[in-house]
């Protein structure tokens, strides 16, 4: 049976500002000059510093509660006008050209100093993987068809030069995509022939193809063929690392075998990875936070980049007293006008969002700071103290999600080098003796035992948690090797070497 009822519930809910807000405090440095030009194009009542302003006609970043001149009031639902006879605005031209749906915004020459003196930003020219072996395709003198068939088969390998299609879903792409019926006969030949490009071992499916045809484009010699034969026949030992089979089944000694393997690790299993491009965001870091030690006295700055000198628009402010001077006002300015109240609060909320960024990144670098003061003043990694985000959520009296926001993908730079934020943070181990260290100072006292280690005779788990807990970590096997993969180390029979 339905029912019809009304309830009431209190619940609490995000506003769109709060979201907004949280997204921008995730925003590491490196990404925020592209978010605010991001606004700044959006909002055409937000402007930038470098434009000349007056110093007293300045938006105060200071004081958020107050609006930046008595002209404008964020709450109210009128606007309080100047006694400024100086200001000369004509809001029913404004509209006119609104009108006449001008959207083209030319400022013409006058904006940006006449043809002479614009600058063309040169622009960075790579060829990209896909390209270099596009231009190859010249050499194999291959008619329309056939050629659109081979640039189908070369944008189905990926940056590593790795087939991601079928042959059969190949012949489907081109007989819907480029109405070419073809046969998977046709389409293989291509492909081998596809593979003699350069760089070699490229438009296979597996890494076993890729290495194997390197191999095979080498001088021929002994040790290449045993190369050949181990990776044909005994491709799953070779990788698991089996090589007391392999040496047995091909009968090789010590010196053969060592001859061999140096020939394997050589080959490049990603063959098309040296034309990637690097992420400019990844190609170098910007950090957030700047800290220096001052005899004994830690000094924390922001990067200057987080501190953008913003400013509301006074063209649109006196469109508002201009549109309040005016005797006439039709439905037409009252609906300008309310577009231009709601650029010029969206501008202040934007400024005022800035600026509490900075305040929340300073506030909770600070506590950070404080509470990993040892490392600061030495460098020691040992020194680290265990910390996790609720410790800094209760020094600075904001939530963990707050925290976490600013932790991510920020960095730091100190003497000692640039670490991210999340270095500083690791979780409590237990000692015998009732003490409590960092995670991470087990973590690098494993390091250091497995960098130390006979190749020939690797640590295992187990020999490893018995040194740990003779060095008084009480640690489980599981343990260890939870934090052995978390530091990029493989098991022991991975890492045995002739």
């Amino acid at each position: 049976m339905l029912r019809q009822s009304n309830q009431q519930r209190l619940l609490q809910k995000l506003s769109p500002q709060q979201i907004q807000l949280m997204k921008l405090l995730q925003i590491p440095t490196a990404s925020l000059d592209e978010r605010i030009q991001e606004e700044l194009e959006d909002n055409p009542a937000l402007e930038n510093e470098a434009g000349s302003m007056d110093a007293d006609q300045e938006y105060d970043l200071g004081d958020t509660n107050k609006a930046d001149d008595d002209n404008y009031e964020q709450d109210g639902d009128e606007v309080e006008l100047s006694n400024d006879t100086a200001e000369k605005v004509d809001l029913d031209d404004f509209l006119r050209h609104e009108d006449e749906g001008d959207r083209s915004y030319d400022y013409g020459d006058d904006y940006y100093g006449g043809d002479n003196d614009r600058q063309i930003t040169p622009a960075r020219v790579e060829t990209n993987f896909h390209d270099y072996v596009l231009d190859q395709l010249g050499m194999l003198e291959l008619d329309e068809r056939m050629h659109i068939i081979a640039e189908q088969i070369i944008g189905s390998m990926d940056e590593d030069g790795y087939l991601r299609r079928e042959i059969t879903s190949l012949a489907d792409d081109l007989a819907f995509g480029q109405n070419i019926e073809t046969s998977p006969e046709e389409i293989n030949g291509l492909i081998l022939r596809i593979q003699q490009f350069d760089p070699p071992g490229i438009c296979v499916w597996t890494l076993q193809e890729c290495l194997l045809l390197q191999l095979r484009k080498m001088p021929d010699s002994k040790p290449l063929r045993n190369a050949i034969t181990i990776l044909e026949k005994y491709f799953n030992e070779f990788i698991k690392k089996h090589y007391d089979r392999i040496q047995k089944q091909l009968n090789l000694n010590d010196e053969d075998f060592k001859a061999v393997i140096n020939i394997i690790i050589k080959l490049n299993p990603k063959p098309g990875s040296s034309f990637a491009v690097v992420n400019k965001a990844e190609s170098y870091i910007i950090p957030d936070f700047f800290v220096f030690n001052n005899n004994g006295v830690l000094e924390l700055s922001l990067n200057s980049k987080n501190a953008p000198e913003l400013r509301v628009s006074e063209g649109y402010k006196e469109m508002m007293r201009a549109y309040e001077r005016g005797q006439k006002k039709d439905k037409r300015q009252k609906e300008a006008v309310l577009f231009i109240k709601q650029k010029l609060d969206s501008a202040k909320w934007f400024i005022d969002a800035i600026k509490q960024r900075q305040h929340t990144l300073l506030h909770t670098m600070q506590a950070i700071l404080d509470f990993q003061k040892e490392f600061f003043l030495t460098g020691d990694e040992s020194a680290l103290r265990p910390m996790i985000l609720k410790d800094i959520a209760q020094l600075t009296l904001l939530d963990v999600s707050t925290v976490s926001r600013v932790a991510n993908s920020k960095f730091v730079q100190t003497e000692y080098g640039t670490h991210k934020l999340k270095y500083f943070f690791s979780e409590a181990l237990q000692l015998d003796n009732g003490e409590e260290v960092s995670t991470r100072e087990v973590k690098m006292f494993l390091h250091d035992i497995i960098s130390a280690e006979d190749k020939l005779k690797p640590l295992s788990d187990e020999h490893l948690t018995d040194m740990l807990v003779e060095k008084g970590y009480n640690i489980a096997r599981r343990t260890v090797a939870k934090y052995r993969e978390q530091l990029n180390i493989p098991v022991a029979r991975l890492r045995k070497e002739l």
